[in-house]
């Protein structure tokens, strides 16, 4: 009872209450139906994309040499085994003709990147280009970084474009990309 004046009235974030439904009323189940519509919808148009994805004929890259082999021993720190079946997955579905989807889930400090460059190494060596989209640009900074220490020996052009950079700057670097692409 001392704490009463901390209860207050729920409202939403529109500043208004929000709308309730009523026990044995029909709103409720009519909202229901339309979930179960548009769920079923989205179902569907998520099928529909991967059995187009299916009979879509993508890039299957060219196998792992002996360059990239010597690419992976350069990285400095051991794999985690989670970091190894991540990369081998990877790089079988870049071996595939078909389109791939990956999401690699895991804390900070456990590896992402590295397979996001393996598989960046893997694609630029075949001529392809590849772009890593981050969150923040504090992150893009770092990734930025990262990918130039492991890219320094190799004839790569990486570049990061962010909220900090001036329109200068980015067509400096548009630009850069561009002489770098004509090169190949």
């Amino acid at each position: 009872m001392d704490r009463l004046n901390l209860i207050q009235r729920y409202v939403g974030g529109d500043g208004k209450p929000p709308k309730l439904d009523r026990l044995g009323g029909t709103s409720w189940e009519r909202t229901k139906k339309k979930v179960k519509a548009a769920l079923s919808e989205m179902v569907k148009e998520i099928l529909d994309l991967y059995a187009e994805r299916k009979v879509f004929k993508g890039f299957a890259f060219p196998p792992l040499d002996q360059f990239y082999r010597e690419f992976e021993a350069a990285f400095e720190y051991e794999e985690t085994p989670d970091q190894t079946k991540a990369i081998e997955e990877v790089m079988k579905g870049m071996d595939q003709s078909t389109p791939m989807d990956r999401l690699i889930c895991g804390d900070v400090g456990y590896g992402k990147t590295e397979v996001a460059i393996r598989a960046a190494y893997r694609t630029v060596m075949s001529g392809k280009q590849v772009a890593v989209l981050v969150p923040t640009t504090v992150l893009a900074q770092q990734h930025h970084q990262t990918f130039r220490d492991r890219f320094k020996a190799y004839p790569v052009v990486i570049e990061v474009l962010s909220r900090f950079k001036n329109r200068g700057s980015r067509r400096t670097s548009s630009n850069a990309l561009e002489r770098a692409r004509s090169t190949w």
